[in-house]
């Protein structure tokens, strides 16, 4: 395979290819760059961790290098906050001998400094759409001058409802730029948006291969669902996990599997939604730097983490999803490194795993740990529905009983229907 210097990037571009460690591209790399170095919109199906971020930003970084500063000219739209700051990381590495600048904008922090990166035109705007749509309306968010479109992950977006966003931030941006659209999976609504925006599009490894990185170790350890935290910690303890993510079904579960690391004196932080921004930034820093060894997720942050050389990843819960578990799995071996993955598999559970098992085309080995009581009592992470719903029920007749004599208004203010929606 060609090295970067055959695709004639701009030379403080290859020098900040050089310091990152990179010689060769990628397989996605080196058939997308070309046509993107060439101003062609492009359709391209990547997995996850194939390397796509630098796929599109080093052609337009290249191509920005010859333009006048303080405008926007590059827009990256992508599903979640984590994946914003992730490609911004990427971008600032890239370009770290070049003037140019980027700024990331989602929600969950201060629209001030977002603001301020607007104002100061920015080369790069790396955005999720709905707190893109918070700022387009003002005076200062000024789409104008863009020259490039980026949507990236475009199917996970379409399955957390951004479809309507997207299409009202198409109608603030010019209609003449190059688009180049990155998706895992090609289903019907999303071939239909390609089809809309996309003008005699370069096409790459359209028909993406339903199976994890060659690099990653599948395995499936069978164990009851009550065991599941004590085997994880025992995997800890043993050494045989040494850096793990580690994603459950739900917040609650991450949350109280957190707990039960932490009991263990195992150094654990957790990433998902009801966390807040600076929570989550700091979960993820942590866990890159080593500070914290595990990190527990929901699916939130099965796109958007990226650490260098991850060793592990635990499903501690079944995806219900074949594809939500290549996702997961693919945090680890990215860039054609290695890794190994871990499925956790209740008896309840089995028919999940046999779904995924048909999509990937192989049956993944079980293993069992030596001397592990797989008979004795485990902690209990969630609690039964039944109770959860007589304590929500306990809960607002309490909040009935403290509102009385206040016009019934529950605290909500007279007039609103709904709580605004949540911007990502």
């Amino acid at each position: 395979m060609m090295p970067f210097s055959e695709f004639h990037l701009h030379p403080d571009l290859l020098k900040g290819i050089r310091e990152l460690g990179f010689t060769r591209p990628t397989p996605v790399q080196a058939e997308t760059i070309p046509a993107a170095m060439d101003g062609r919109d492009l359709l391209a199906c990547a997995q996850t961790g194939s390397g796509k971020t630098a796929a599109f930003l080093l052609p337009i970084l290249h191509r920005l290098m010859a333009r006048p500063r303080r405008t926007t000219r590059a827009l990256v739209l992508t599903p979640t906050r984590e994946l914003a700051a992730q490609i911004l990381e990427d971008l600032n590495a890239l370009a770290v001998h070049t003037p140019l600048t980027g700024a990331a904008v989602y929600g969950g922090v201060g629209m001030g400094p977002q603001e301020h990166a607007f104002r100061a035109g920015v080369d790069v705007i790396v955005a999720t759409p709905g707190r893109l749509l918070d700022h387009a309306t003002r005076p200062y968010a000024k789409m104008g001058g863009l020259e490039y479109l980026v949507l990236d992950e475009a199917d996970r977006m379409l399955d957390m409802g951004f479809l309507p966003d997207i299409k009202r931030i198409l109608r603030h941006i010019p209609a003449h730029r190059q688009t180049l659209f990155f998706s895992a999976t090609m289903p019907a609504p999303i071939g239909a948006l390609a089809a809309d925006l996309l003008k005699h599009p370069v096409t790459v490894n359209l028909q993406r291969r339903s199976a994890p990185a060659v690099g990653i170790t599948q395995a499936v350890y069978p164990v009851p669902q009550p065991l599941k935290a004590a085997l994880l910690v025992e995997l800890l303890q043993r050494g045989i996990l040494q850096q793990a993510l580690v994603f459950t079904r739900t917040k609650h579960r991450a949350n109280r599997l957190t707990e039960h690391l932490v009991r263990h004196r195992i150094e654990a932080a957790r990433i998902h939604g009801n966390r807040s921004q600076r929570q989550r930034t700091e979960a993820l820093a942590g866990f890159k730097d080593g500070t914290y060894p595990v990190l527990v997720a929901t699916d939130i942050a099965s796109r958007g983490i990226d650490v260098e050389a991850l060793s592990h990843v635990v499903n501690f819960d079944v995806p219900m999803a074949p594809d939500d578990y290549i996702h997961r799995v693919g945090r680890t071996g990215r860039a054609e490194l290695t890794g190994e993955a871990f499925t956790f598999v209740a008896s309840e559970e089995e028919s999940d795993l046999k779904a995924i098992e048909r999509a990937i085309g192989r049956t993944l080995p079980r293993v069992t740990l030596p001397d592990f009581d797989y008979r004795a009592a485990g902690p209990q992470l969630e609690v039964p529905r039944g109770e959860r719903l007589a304590a929500m029920r306990r809960q607002r007749a309490g909040g009935r009983r403290g509102t009385s004599g206040h016009g019934g208004a529950g605290g909500r203010h007279p007039g609103s229907g709904r709580r605004p929606p949540r911007r990502r």
